[in-house]
């Protein structure tokens, strides 16, 4: 079992930045291709993010491409990171971050395996 646990939502007002943190235990997060989606109220959950097991690829939502950068430190941390710039109201939701198993670029839900509680990100204009 992975326990995932995200960290670092809040609020902000446009143009801002806040970065997430997704924390693991119970097991390396090296194995596993982690995501990250969000949902705000009244909507499906999406996809945001996601990075391979190693970091060496990343996946971005057409969204948040070039605002949003998501990395990992599995050494010393095994955390997941979500760097998110330049934030707009739309992006107010709960942020999730997920573990996969296995990887191949996954871009939906049903493609991971392990879930945290998420973190609220609200965007004010």
């Amino acid at each position: 079992q992975v326990q995932l646990v995200e960290s670092g939502g809040g609020l902000v007002q446009a143009g801002g930045s806040l970065r997430l943190s997704c924390a693991a235990s119970g097991r390396s997060l090296s194995n596993y291709g982690m995501g990250w989606f969000r949902q705000a109220p009244g909507k499906e959950r999406e996809f945001v993010a996601a990075v391979s097991e190693s970091g060496g690829s990343t996946y971005y939502a057409d969204s948040v491409k070039g605002r949003f950068t998501i990395s990992r430190d599995n050494a010393k941390k095994n955390t997941v990171y979500l760097q998110m710039n330049s934030l707009k109201p739309e992006d107010t939701a709960v942020y999730y971050c997920a573990a996969a198993y296995i990887f191949r670029g996954q871009t939906t839900k049903s493609g991971y395996d392990y879930w945290g509680q998420g973190t609220q990100v609200t965007v004010s204009s």
